[in-house]
């Protein structure tokens, strides 16, 4: 099977919101939540990802209630480990439900979540999540230990966060691809479905064919930013087609 691409289309509502956050009842608000996902779907995306934030900085509850009533892909929710958002997770039943950590200072969510730290809190909510049939992920570092304990609680996939890879050069560049093989490895010789994702465009993406056993890769914001010019169809397309080479198998 090829790598998956989910699109993350959260910088659609923080383009909305920059205009209309002080105003939801406005007769027209746009840009469109549901088009960009059926603009997503058109291009090839294979689920669709939104990140419903306590503060609802960018997505509101309604958006992903529309994009999971309206749109035929599998439904990705990035969530905070709080009582608030699994309890709103419960009630939309996402397909993927993924815990992300968050910080009110941060423009958007940055690191892996510290799983070892949350091991407790962890097990409640995945707990929580399954049983409402939502199958889980754990955003985290390509850290031994964090993967080794997200396998102990039995999510069924993690997603290793790619930021650091995307934003270093020369050595430190080089380490970090060392340690998304190693995680990547470790997560699927441990049962996990390993996904990457954050700070992912086309001009690092084949850097990244390098790590062996990733079945999905999680893009928004380059999409998004290459949607301005082309259109978002064209461009979930030319992501999807560029992430064809990857060697799978």
């Amino acid at each position: 099977m090829s790598l998956l691409l989910g699109v993350n289309i959260d910088h659609v509502a923080t383009l909305r919101q920059a205009r209309y956050a002080l105003n939801p009842d406005a007769p027209i608000l746009e840009p469109s939540i549901l088009e960009a996902a059926r603009e997503a779907q058109a291009g090839g995306a294979d689920s669709i990802t939104v990140h419903v934030r306590e503060d609802r900085r960018h997505m509101q509850d309604e958006d992903a209630r529309i994009v999971r009533r309206e749109i035929d892909l599998p439904l990705n929710l990035e969530l905070a480990n709080t009582p608030e958002m699994v309890a709103f997770a419960v009630d939309l039943k996402p397909d993927f439900a993924c815990l992300v950590p968050e910080k009110r200072e941060e423009i958007t969510t940055e690191g892996g979540l510290d799983v070892v730290g949350h091991f407790d809190s962890l097990k409640t909510t995945i707990s929580t999540l399954q049983d409402a049939g939502i199958k889980v992920s754990l955003f985290i570092d390509p850290d031994p230990t964090q993967i080794k304990a997200s396998a102990e609680l039995g999510a069924e996939m993690i997603e290793l966060h790619t930021g650091t890879f995307a934003l270093t050069t020369g050595e430190e560049h080089s380490a970090e691809l060392t340690r998304l093989q190693v995680g990547a490895d470790l997560g699927n010789e441990l049962g996990l479905q390993v996904n990457a994702g954050h700070g992912i465009h086309l001009d690092n993406l084949k850097e990244l064919f390098s790590v062996k056993n990733l079945k999905e890769f999680n893009v928004g914001h380059t999409l998004i930013s290459r949607a301005l010019f082309i259109g978002l169809r064209a461009a979930v397309a030319e992501m999807r087609s560029a992430m064809a080479e990857y060697p799978v198998g």
